[in-house]
Formats: structure tokens, C-alpha cells, sequence
């Protein structure tokens, strides 16, 4: 029966990385038994220096990621005296970039996991906003951080996918004359809500693009000026009547609106964590 060799994953944060590039080591040796002992959350010098005696005492190699310059000086002192083998994981990387670049590492454990619910946060906010977008089940306004309305081409969509990328959960509504917004659009706070306006000329050249684009005549009442201007109109009445911030759009790329509407929630909503 071949021996059981124990390797100590030590850690000042959860320990998946130490443990993950001790299974991918001793996966190439095949013909020996590892068990792998994970001791995340090591925080003290004292905890060093009892983790370390007792791989001493198992035989054992200690292989660590740990960002604070004092623990990883304990770990190689106290490693020393007890005659243990051990494996720095983050250090060579850490000295290499500071030497390559002239960056100062902050030193502070488990900002991996951090960026991972950062991640997590932006898809999420991406996914409601494909989720409920153009007016796609008006549930979504009331789950929503922000609504955007506006008539068709007013780059809602554009916007409300910039915005989710900044982890806001963003909805956005088309107005319509002909359709009557959703009665969930009047049962939130006008604060939430953010509306979009634009010269009626430029959004006339913008649709006469977009139907030349689908290869259609730029003649059709899409783009059709006095459409527009009734579709502006409703569109403003609309706003007054809920009472929100209104931002014109028409000479503005959609980073500089972002930038404005990042600007109001950050004024109006500081829970947000942008």
C-alpha cells in the first residue's frame, strides 16, 4: 500500500489557489497518495508557528499563499527551525511584477473572491437588462435601479447595456403615441427614472440611416419629420407627467451620457456601489 503523503494548503484567505496548484502537481505522480490539508484564514503569527510544528511532526509540505510580508517571513523562519519544506505560491509573482513594472502590491488577503463578486454583480446586472429590455415584461421596472425612457433610436438599449457593464440593473421603455406606457412606470420613484430626449432632426437622419441599413425607403413614416415631432412631443408629456430628469441626447456619444446619468446616481442613489 503506498504511502499517504500529507501537503498543507495554508492560506490568510479561503485557500483554492495553494490547494488547486497542489492537486495539479501531484496529479503528475501518479504512483504516490497525497492528502491535502487546507488551512484557510491564517491570520497570526501564532497560527503560523502551530501549522508549521505539525507538518514538521506529519512530515508534511506546506505550500502557502499569503500576501502579508510578516506572516511569509514567520512561515520561512519558523520553517527553517522545524526543517520543513515549503512552497511561497505568490511571492515570485508578486517580486516579479514589482521589479518589471514598479507596482506596490496592496497586501491584502482575498481581493481575488472580491473581483469574482464584482464579476458575478455585472453579469447579473447585464442579464436584467437584456431581460427587460424595451419594455419587456414591466415587472422589471419595479426591480429595476433605473428606468430609461424614450422614443425608438434614442440609444436606450446602448445605454442600458453600458450602464449594467457598471453593475446597475437598468430596464428601459419605448414611448409610443399609440401604446400607453405600463402602469408599473408610474409606481416607481421619478428619481429611478431617467428620460431621453433629442432634436427631432437628428433623430430624422438617424432613422433615415437605420432604414437604409435594412435596405427600406428612408420615406416611411419611421422617419417621417412631423412623426417625429409628434412622437417627441408625447414623449415629453410623458416625462412631465411622471416628473423625471430628462437628458438630451442628440449630440452626444453614449459614454458622455453614461458619464451624466453615473453622475445622477451617484448624486441621487450612494447605496449604489459604482
Amino acid at each position: 500500500m503506498a504511502k499517504v503523503s500529507l501537503i498543507y494548503a495554508i492560506s490568510d484567505s479561503i485557500g483554492e489557489t495553494s490547494e488547486s496548484v497542489i492537486k495539479a502537481t501531484t496529479s503528475q505522480f501518479v504512483q504516490a497518495k497525497f492528502d491535502i490539508i487546507r488551512v484557510p484564514y491564517v491570520k497570526s503569527v501564532e497560527q503560523v508557528h502551530n501549522i508549521i510544528t505539525e507538518a514538521a511532526a506529519e512530515d508534511a509540505i506546506v505550500c502557502y499563499t499569503i500576501v502579508s510580508p510578516e506572516l511569509r517571513k514567520a512561515i520561512a523562519e519558523s520553517a527553517t527551525q522545524k526543517g520543513v519544506e515549503v512552497v511561497d505560491i505568490l511571492s515570485p509573482m508578486l517580486k516579479a511584477i514589482e521589479n518589471k513594472y514598479g507596482l506596490v502590491p496592496k497586501n491584502q488577503p482575498g481581493l481575488i473572491h472580491a473581483l469574482d463578486h464584482e464579476y458575478f454583480k455585472r453579469v447579473a446586472a447585464i442579464e436584467f437588462a437584456i431581460k427587460y429590455d424595451d419594455g419587456k415584461n414591466p415587472w422589471g421596472l419595479l426591480k429595476a435601479d433605473l428606468v430609461i425612457i424614450g422614443v425608438s433610436r434614442t440609444s436606450k438599449t446602448p445605454l442600458s447595456m453600458y450602464l449594467a457593464n457598471k453593475k446597475i440593473k437598468v430596464a428601459n421603455v419605448p414611448l409610443v403615441p399609440e401604446i400607453p406606457p405600463p402602469e408599473e412606470l408610474f409606481k416607481i420613484s421619478s428619481s429611478k427614472i431617467i428620460g431621453l430626449l433629442i432634436d427631432p432632426y437628428k433623430l430624422n437622419e438617424i432613422r433615415s440611416e437605420r432604414l437604409k441599413a435594412m435596405g427600406l425607403s428612408d420615406g416611411a413614416n419611421y422617419a417621417d419629420l412631423k412623426r417625429i415631432t409628434e412622437e417627441l412631443d408625447y414623449a415629453k408629456a410623458v416625462m412631465r407627467r411622471i416628473h423625471c430628469t430628462s437628458i438630451n441626447v442628440s449630440n452626444r456619444a453614449i459614454e458622455e451620457t453614461a458619464s451624466m446619468i453615473l453622475d445622477y446616481i451617484r448624486k441621487n442613489f450612494p447605496e449604489i456601489d459604482l
